[in-house]
């Protein structure tokens, strides 16, 4: 795993690559992917991270963002996809920390597009805002966020799809899911769609509620504690934000981290 400690410029190589932010001080990244790349970036300390990304034409780049410190972080991030690229950018939260994540990204060529998902156990602040906007004709854009609020949790999810003038036969579509077990948790989905064009799709759904109590009494009833079943609830709401990444390994290292944050958490 390759350490992010000062001001980088990183050239994606194409295959699987790691990196580690792990830094105290205000950090500028950058990323550029010219083939077919998945990345995984392990954020273990961080302060004020700003993160940008280049996918050129014709390439496919897949970045997965675990943050796992136990501080205060925020993010601001720009992201670029040229004519043909496909970029996709996922967030994984399972931390005890604050987070503040600004996301603004610009599908500037036809046949450009973007994912921008997240998957996050709040159990104290997250505020994300997240922008996608198409530029240029038949581009595709898509947000998708999913979430486990605690009783300490504090969730804030701003997301806005927007297609330009210009930009015919676009798509922008996207899905926001909050989940909690108790009454009186904390969340807020805004969802926006800005459309400045006739001959597109766009769509939006949410949804903010908590745990079905017929499944959980039937889960109880074969035998598993309350903190089981909110341990593996929660695992499965969250664990598809692996998916992103093509790599078998990292996805069970991942999954066993999740499983066992979540299960501190919920002890609480």
């Amino acid at each position: 795993m390759t350490p992010l400690r000062l001001n980088t410029d990183v050239l994606l190589k194409e295959g699987y690559s790691e990196y580690d932010i792990d830094s105290d001080r205000d950090l500028e990244l950058t990323f550029r992917g010219s083939g077919k790349c998945d990345v995984f970036v392990r954020i273990t300390r961080a302060d004020h991270i700003r993160i940008r990304t280049f996918t050129s034409e014709n390439a496919e780049v897949s970045i997965l963002f675990w943050n796992v410190s136990e501080t205060p972080c925020e993010f601001d991030e720009s992201h670029d996809v040229a004519e043909n690229g496909k970029l996709t950018i996922a967030y994984g939260e399972c931390n005890a920390a604050a987070t503040k994540r600004r996301t603004y990204t610009s599908l500037r060529g036809r046949y450009a597009s973007a994912l921008v998902s997240s998957a996050s156990l709040v159990s104290d602040r997250k505020n994300y805002s997240m922008n996608v906007v198409n530029f240029a004709p038949h581009t595709s854009g898509e947000i998708r966020n999913y979430a486990v609020v605690l009783k300490t949790g504090v969730l804030t999810i701003d997301a806005i799809g927007r297609i330009v003038k210009g930009a015919k036969r676009a798509e922008s579509h996207q899905t926001s899911r909050a989940l909690s077990f108790e009454e009186g948790q904390k969340s807020t989905i805004l969802p926006e769609l800005l459309i400045d064009e006739n001959d597109v799709q766009a769509s939006h759904a949410m949804s903010i509620g908590r745990m079905d109590e017929d499944q959980l009494y039937y889960m109880m009833s074969r035998g598993l504690t309350p903190q089981m079943c909110t341990t593996l609830i929660s695992t499965g709401y969250l664990m598809p934000i692996t998916e992103v990444i093509d790599n078998d390994e990292l996805r069970e290292t991942l999954r066993n981290e999740m499983e066992r944050k979540i299960g501190e958490l919920c002890s609480m």
